[in-house]
């Protein structure tokens, strides 16, 4: 009678240890995935805040650069129409950004078809 207990037991320890496996192989994704997003998301930031930076800086060159161009009387209207300009490029960047954020595909993922791929696994079994 020891017998088929100590086999039960051999098969839940055996079951355990294999979930227990699974289940430390998706922490390990999803630190890695973690890392990837972390170290994407710093590299966006730095290049944008340069470019950002940049950009300013030729905007307002270039502004000044045009001012100085034109004559006393159409400076005014020039400035309206630079603003103008730069505030409608501004939203039209700020939508261009939203809608990549939003087009990236998600973060973690590979985690999340790896779980579904384990999900469809156990059904199977059953």
């Amino acid at each position: 009678m020891s017998l088929p207990r100590a086999g039960l037991l051999a098969s839940l320890r055996g079951a355990l240890s294999t979930v227990l496996e699974i289940a430390q192989t998706r922490l390990e994704l999803l630190g890695c995935e973690l890392e990837q997003e972390k170290a994407k998301l710093f590299d966006a930031l730095w290049w944008g805040a340069l470019s950002l930076l940049l950009l300013l800086a030729s905007l307002v060159l270039g502004i000044g650069f045009v001012m100085l161009l034109l004559q006393e009387q159409y400076r005014l209207p020039a400035f309206g129409v630079l603003a103008l300009g730069c505030a409608l490029a501004g939203i039209a960047m700020l939508r261009h950004a939203r809608s990549r954020l939003h087009s990236v595909g998600g973060a973690f993922a590979a985690s999340g078809q790896e779980l579904a791929r384990d999900r469809a696994a156990l059904a199977a079994v059953d």
